[in-house]
């Protein structure tokens, strides 16, 4: 189940633009480890078993090779316990920006779906290294998604479709804020109108500030 639940993301996640070929990667919490996308491997070629599982110490419990990206999978879930989907994708906007190495500010009031006032942009770090976890978990403190700087973006969730769903609404944002950059400057939310945001959306569908 879980392994169908995360090959349909990664579908998803191309039929919508969100990655191409073999670019992004997913996981999924599953009890005291987690499933992981393989390496290399093309989602139009990726099948349910070639799925990897991992335990949390970062060792291959079944034949596979993980996504090069698995550090940040196993250190988000060590630390936040109440993550139980991870997304990383080189979309176009949000990749466009975290090349730019720009945070994305609150020009609009969506972007309290990541959880604060602004998204983060990490850090550069080399991919697949402790260095990016590292960064990455930074720029996450507090927040459900973040850019990688001249990479891409992670978004979390208690599960996958809470986690891809964050993904999907911060590419739009990237999206509406590069086209607004276009035009001129946008204008931001004060922090006292977002927390108004944050109170508004308590008890709204599934956010749990």
């Amino acid at each position: 189940m879980l392994r169908e639940s995360l090959l349909k993301s990664m579908q998803a996640l191309e039929e919508r633009g969100l990655n191409r070929g073999t670019s992004g990667n997913a996981s999924v919490r599953q009890k005291n480890n987690f499933l992981v996308t393989p390496s290399g491997i093309a989602v139009k070629d990726m099948t349910t078993s070639q799925m990897v599982e991992m335990d949390m110490q970062g060792a291959v419990i079944r034949t596979g090779k993980p996504s090069s990206e698995w550090r940040f999978h196993r250190d988000i879930y060590l630390a936040r316990p109440e993550v139980n989907a991870v997304i990383h994708t080189h979309s176009m906007f949000a990749t466009t920006l975290a090349c730019l190495q720009k945070e994305i500010p609150p020009f609009h009031y969506m972007i309290a779906i990541a959880g604060g006032s602004n998204i983060r942009c990490s850090k550069y770090q080399l991919f697949g290294t402790q260095a990016l976890s590292n960064a990455a978990i930074l720029a996450l403190k507090d927040r459900r998604a973040c850019l990688l700087a001249n990479h891409g973006m992670i978004a979390i969730g208690p599960d996958l479709a809470q986690a891809m769903d964050i993904a999907f609404e911060v590419e739009g944002l990237c999206e509406q804020y590069w086209r607004a950059l276009q035009i001129g400057t946008p204008e931001n939310l004060t922090l006292d109108e977002m927390d108004e945001v944050f109170e508004q959306f308590k008890g709204y569908g599934n956010w749990d500030q």
